[in-house]
């Protein structure tokens, strides 16, 4: 029996907007083609093109985009979080999303679930200076607290030279490391997806 089909939404939260080059973009097309080979579909959204306002709510009125991008999120069975490295930290644009995602732990069902639950979260990480290991434990942590499943190797990362001027973007060949990384990332996310989707999460019952 073929495996079901299953959607993703890759979010970019680098700062730049659409039209402009972006490291986080050309790996997350490549995090998409990895996906497509277990047959998973969806798309890449730059967030930086929304007005999400800040707060910790699903909707904080007129004019705030993130109710629209909320309901895709959790229309997909995975979310793919690709955020630069900006002073060692996730971008501000990454860290926004997650702190709406904050409004999830006060929308539980009857069992304590979060509308979150049973979906399957990754990340997805560039930048020329350390800190690849920092930001990936920021965002897991974020993303478990809102209810993601987290599976095994759930990054793919690459970063240049501290202080240099390389971008992942400028790369002529995606080095094997990161290509094997990006393919184990869609391998056991999808894995996950499945296995939540036939048997999911019971909540406290």
């Amino acid at each position: 029996m073929a495996p079901a089909p299953l959607k993703f939404i890759a979010l970019n939260c680098t700062l730049k907007r659409a039209g402009e080059k972006s490291s986080t973009d050309a790996l997350l097309k490549q995090v998409s083609d990895a996906f497509a080979g277990h047959d998973c579909t969806g798309r890449i959204v730059r967030v930086a093109d929304l007005n999400i306002k800040p707060g910790v709510k699903s909707n904080e009125g007129r004019g705030d985009a993130w109710p629209k991008l909320r309901a895709r999120i959790l229309a997909a069975d995975i979310l793919v979080i690709g955020t630069p490295i900006w002073l060692g930290q996730p971008s501000s644009i990454a860290k926004r999303v997650c702190e709406r995602m904050d409004a999830f732990l006060d929308e539980t069902d009857d069992n304590d679930r979060m509308p979150s639950y049973g979906k399957v979260a990754a990340v997805a990480v560039v930048g020329n200076e350390d800190g690849a290991h920092h930001v990936s434990a920021e965002l897991y942590q974020a993303l478990n607290d809102c209810g993601f499943a987290i599976p095994p190797n759930a990054v793919t990362y690459w970063v240049g030279e501290a202080m240099g001027d390389k971008d992942y973007k400028d790369l002529l060949r995606t080095p094997k490391v990161v290509s094997k990384m990006t393919a184990m990332l869609a391998s056991n996310a999808t894995h996950l997806a499945r296995l939540l989707k036939r048997d999911p999460l019971p909540g406290t019952e």
